[in-house]
């Protein structure tokens, strides 16, 4: 008796910011955290894609938390890879281009720094994106077991491998290779980033899918996007029109057999990264880990399948600020669908409070395990602000304030300040702006008024 009052009273003083349980505590989960790349929203089968073939990851969805409504604060492959490692915003972590890094206080207050100084053993595979070669080479020293890459990870099938082996498969064996090293008894945190299904920009053939799923799809017409029409194109601003958006959509989409062979593609790598999923999640149940790992799921930005005649991201609206999300817990696999708005920063929180590690004061998302246990809070967020500035020279800066209903995109780069208005529930597809109708002045102003107070508070 005297023994088990020491254990509690050692374990009281010494806190659970030092990652120090209660003996009596259920021990803490080990944490998977998968990012995709450029993966859209909409295009996996618990998305309510028909086409495409992604039953793993549809088993855990059907497990665990979906949320419908996910979206990242900026959608470029740097600047929301930073969101989600430090969970702030573009604004204030300062990642804007593709050579800077995040070091000394703002690496310690990111998901992994805190994890590990809490005692649990981190890894990460795959592509790291934030930062120069340099910058992403240092990264070695701040986890236990480092396989990222810097860039976009290379080529998804190197021209010196007779293996052929796919940058996804490699990925996989990788996390399998992980997960070996782990101990029962000491929690993990594994983030492992797939390049697909992202671009490899400048090949010939963009999108090369692991040779085992070249058949697939190979009978199948996938239909493109509903606002894949040149309606929609002649809608959109100047800059935007004259955008790299527009250029890539040339180099994919721009005649009916091209932009299938881009869609298959696609689609090929889609399931490519299921199949790791399938492997990772039998070898947690082979190793005794799948009753108490987290598995985390979600995409660094949305995609623009020929949407308003635009290829890849960047703008404000759905098809590219809109992620799939979920959370699958096996220790409640009631399976659920959450429409609260969930955001990329979020995804730093939620980890820290599963491990029961304090947030640091830094971070500004919030973690969305309540939205996990029960309802959601009454002052859960009903709007949130959006910001991209990365490559200016190319890419129109915009700003903007998404509600659950309305939408305020503001074009900072046009002379004058070029503004749009959409009423998501009337018009989801974002087809008539509304900014120049006397009727919505109140709404505009008022989202106006948004914008400009979070601009500052969010820094």
């Amino acid at each position: 008796m005297l023994a088990r009052v020491l254990r509690l009273l050692a374990a009281s003083l010494l806190g659970t910011s030092c990652g120090v349980l209660a003996a009596d505590a259920p021990p803490r989960p080990n944490l998977v955290f998968l990012l995709v790349d450029d993966l859209r929203w909409n295009a996996l089968g618990f998305m309510g894609d028909r086409i495409v073939q992604t039953p793993n990851l549809d088993r855990l969805a059907a497990h665990g938390t979906v949320f419908d409504n996910c979206f990242v604060t900026t959608s470029i492959c740097s600047v929301s890879r930073a969101s989600i490692l430090t969970g702030q915003w573009m604004r204030r972590h300062g990642i804007v281009d593709f050579a800077a890094g995040l070091n000394g206080a703002a690496w310690e207050n990111t998901y992994p720094a805190q994890l590990r100084r809490a005692g649990y053993r981190t890894g990460f595979i795959g592509k790291y994106g934030v930062g120069n070669d340099r910058e992403t080479a240092a990264k070695a020293a701040e986890f236990d077991s480092w396989r990222g890459l810097s860039g976009q990870a290379g080529a998804f099938i190197e021209a010196n491998d007779p293996t052929r082996t796919h940058k996804t498969a490699r990925f996989g064996n990788e996390a399998l290779e992980f997960l070996a090293g782990c101990e029962a008894g000491k929690p993990f945190c594994l983030s492992l980033s797939f390049n697909a299904v992202h671009a490899r920009d400048g090949k010939p053939r963009e999108f090369e899918p692991d040779p085992r799923d070249e058949a697939r799809y190979a009978d199948v017409t996938i239909p493109l996007p509903a606002l894949a029409t040149d309606e929609a194109f002649r809608r959109l601003p100047e800059s935007v029109q004259k955008s790299e958006g527009r250029r890539r959509w040339n180099m994919r989409f721009d005649t009916p057999k091209k932009a299938q062979g881009i869609l298959r593609d696609y689609y090929r790598l889609i399931t490519g990264v299921d199949r790791e999923v399938g492997r990772i999640v039998a070898e947690l149940e082979k190793r005794g880990f799948a009753g108490n790992t987290v598995i985390i799921f979600t995409s660094d930005n949305g995609f623009a399948l020929g949407d308003r005649g635009m290829g890849d991201k960047w703008f404000m609206y759905e098809e590219d600020i809109r992620v799939p999300g979920f959370i699958y817990d096996p220790r409640q696999p009631r399976g659920q669908r959450v429409g609260a708005l969930a955001l990329n920063v979020d995804f730093a929180p939620t980890m820290l409070e599963f491990a029961g590690v304090p947030l640091p004061p830094t971070m500004q998302g919030r973690s969305l395990v309540p939205l996990l246990r029960g309802p959601v809070p009454a002052d859960w967020r009903t709007a949130f602000f959006y910001e991209h500035h990365s490559v200016a020279s190319r890419i129109p800066k915009s700003e903007g304030i998404r509600t659950e209903r309305w939408k305020y995109l503001r074009w900072i780069a046009e002379q004058p300040v070029k503004e749009e208005l959409y009423d998501l529930s009337a018009d989801p597809l974002e087809e008539r702006s509304l900014a120049a109708d006397p009727a919505h002045a109140a709404i505009l102003s008022e989202l106006r008024g948004q914008w400009q107070r979070a601009s500052e508070e969010l820094k």
